[in-house]
């Protein structure tokens, strides 16, 4: 048998515009197969999968992960049977500057993304998911249209202080019908000056606005109960925070576990000990927009659903110890952290079911509920989430 044969291939791309530069790195020795760089269109895709083909063997494609640039040939991958994983920018940048080559370039983009691709063997596969990247386009679409409307109401209430400083908006006014009709006849009754012209043209313009976004919300509403009823059972999940995670997931279905849709995210809590002190801290990393819409579910299940924090006896918190110098383990130690279940303590809670809230919240709940109600909610055709 041929030696080439049984290679197995990591191909990096790093994709623009324009063009897109791979490089193939051979996976059990890191030597460099090839390079070449095509224009960013399908003649260009078949170009390169016939230079990936010619290699023979098994193969694996990195792309980074810039679906505004990268979308046309993963679809083209992934419709000719290829497997696709997406490498995170920020791998990608810390597998550059580990790198022996200095400088930067395409090619040094497309070696360090196969590189951040071999170095993390986990990478949830690419899966297409046209309904999810509609929801995603609509939302984005909907953010676009009420960021013009907050723009066009700071511009009329300046208009409106000048014109008349009397006129008192409250806080979220702008937002309803009744008091764009409310200042639109107040400005009706006064001298039609430019000034009143326009402000006149940023009420049309903000009731438009509005419209628009109304519809839009109405449309992913009825989207997102087809393609996953069970995240809006979910207290604090709406329709918009929805539509953002299952947009900005990509389908659950390139996810394993739990733990991989939760670093994806950002909401994996990272290791900070050192010696006898064990502790964790927030993770600044993932996709911030996942994390801010699971934060919001956060929050308001910690408003709402969530148990009362731990208290004495006598029905007030109780208060950390302060810590001595001669033992400072005790400062650190898992329960006295989370301020509450240490042995003769007299909270109210047991010493068990507080190490579970803690345990729960080091996996992030959150983020497990989701995975679970997604890969539930599945449409026809696209794969479970495995495990």
């Amino acid at each position: 048998m041929n030696e080439r044969d049984v290679l197995k291939l990591l191909i990096g791309v790093d994709p623009h515009k324009e063009t897109h530069t791979a490089v193939g790195v051979v996976t059990g020795s890191g030597e460099l197969f090839g390079e070449l760089t095509v224009v960013a269109r399908p003649s260009g895709y078949e170009e390169l999968l016939i230079w990936a083909v010619a290699a023979g063997g098994e193969r694996l494609w990195a792309l980074e992960d810039v679906r505004g640039v990268s979308r046309g040939l993963e679809q083209f991958l992934l419709g000719h049977g290829e497997r696709v994983v997406r490498v995170p920018p920020k791998l990608m940048a810390g597998a550059r500057k580990s790198g022996r080559t200095f400088g930067k370039s395409d090619s040094i983009d497309a070696l360090a993304i196969a590189r951040a691709a071999i170095a993390h063997p986990d990478l949830p596969a690419a899966a297409p998911d046209e309904a999810a990247r509609d929801l995603g386009l609509l939302a984005n679409h909907r953010e676009a249209l009420v960021r013009q409307r907050s723009e066009a109401q700071d511009r009329l209430r300046w208009l409106l202080h000048d014109i008349d400083p009397d006129l008192k908006i409250p806080a979220g006014a702008l937002d309803r019908k009744v008091w764009l009709e409310r200042v639109t006849r107040r400005l009706g009754r006064g001298e039609q000056t430019v000034q009143v012209r326009i402000a006149r043209d940023l009420v049309r313009r903000c009731k438009a606005l509005t419209r628009d976004a109304n519809e839009l919300e109405r449309e992913i509403g009825v989207r997102v109960a087809r393609y996953a009823p069970q995240l809006l059972s979910l207290k604090g999940c709406g329709a918009l925070i929805a539509a953002k995670i299952i947009s900005e997931t990509g389908g659950i279905g390139r996810f394993r576990n739990d733990a991989q849709f939760a670093c994806l995210a950002g909401v994996a809590p990272i290791e900070a000990s050192s010696g006898r002190q064990r502790r964790h801290r927030l993770s600044r990393h993932g996709n911030r927009q996942l994390n801010s819409a699971l934060h919001k579910i956060a929050v308001v299940q910690g408003r709402w659903a969530l148990a009362p924090a731990c208290t004495s006896n006598a029905g007030r918190p109780r208060a950390r110890p302060a810590a001595k110098l001669s033992a400072p383990s005790n400062a650190t130690s898992p329960a006295s952290s989370s301020g509450c279940c240490a042995k003769n303590t007299g909270c109210r809670q047991s010493e068990s079911r507080c190490a579970g809230e803690r345990s729960a919240f080091r996996r992030s709940p959150e983020a497990a509920v989701v995975v679970l109600m997604l890969s539930q909610s599945q449409p026809e055709g696209l794969p479970k989430l495995a495990g």
